[in-house]
Order: structure tokens, then C-alpha cells, then sequence
């Protein structure tokens, strides 16, 4: 799977747990490091392992993807999950805006959201 859906199926899966304000910004110009971020938003711990759990598991059962690196726990707000070409961060919202990744990559433009990436990957049917 290219990283720009890999990318859209995070979002969408994030979306599948009721993320807030999910953007992706594409870094492939201005990083060496990834091509995408994916940056979702969550209300409470438990809001917070659901997203990471949503994620985590439909892409590894249905994609047979599996991040190579989590870094952050739940207890401090801030969830990284590394597919390599992908980075997820899964913030607490007052977490996000202390930090503001969105301005500190300011530089790289969203990418809007497209169609449903995977069908079997969000629970719909064909």
C-alpha cells in the first residue's frame, strides 16, 4: 500500500472512533524522516485507546500492516504509532494545542480526505 492511503486509511479509521479535527499533512518535501502525518485528536484516555486500538488492529487484520514503532502511553496524552512513511499522532486535545504540530509544519500542505480507502479495513460492505 502507497503511504498517501495508508495515510487516508488511518484517517478514516481514526474517524471511525469519532477523532476530532483529523488532518494529514504531507511532509515529503520538507522531511527526510516520513511522507505523512496523520494527526487526530481525543477527549479522554479511554477515547484516546480506542483510536490507537482502532487503528492498530484493522490495519494489522486487514492490511497486514503493523506499525514498527508506538512510542507515548495513553496516560501522557500523546500516542505515536511509526509505520514508517506514515507517523500517527493520537493527541489529547489540550496536548495538540500545547504542542501545535499543525504550525510547527506549517509548511506542508493538508491533504484532503478521498473516498473510503478500504472497505474491509472500516467495517462497510462492498
Amino acid at each position: 500500500m502507497d503511504s498517501r492511503k495508508l495515510a487516508l486509511l488511518c484517517r478514516e479509521l481514526a474517524d471511525n472512533k469519532k477523532a476530532e479535527n483529523i488532518i494529514i499533512l504531507d511532509v515529503r518535501k520538507i522531511s527526510s524522516i516520513t511522507d505523512f502525518f496523520v494527526i487526530a485528536s481525543g477527549t479522554s484516555e479511554p477515547h484516546l485507546r480506542a483510536i490507537t486500538n482502532e487503528i492498530t488492529d484493522k490495519l494489522r487484520a486487514d492490511c497486514h500492516v503493523r506499525p514498527r514503532a508506538v512510542d507515548g502511553t495513553l496516560q501522557a496524552t500523546w500516542q505515536v504509532l511509526d509505520y514508517f512513511d506514515v507517523i500517527v499522532h493520537i493527541m489529547r486535545t489540550d496536548v495538540r494545542e500545547r504542542y501545535d504540530l499543525e504550525s510547527l509544519w506549517g509548511d506542508a500542505p493538508r491533504v484532503k480526505p478521498g473516498k473510503k480507502a478500504n472497505p474491509r479495513a472500516t467495517g462497510q460492505k462492498k
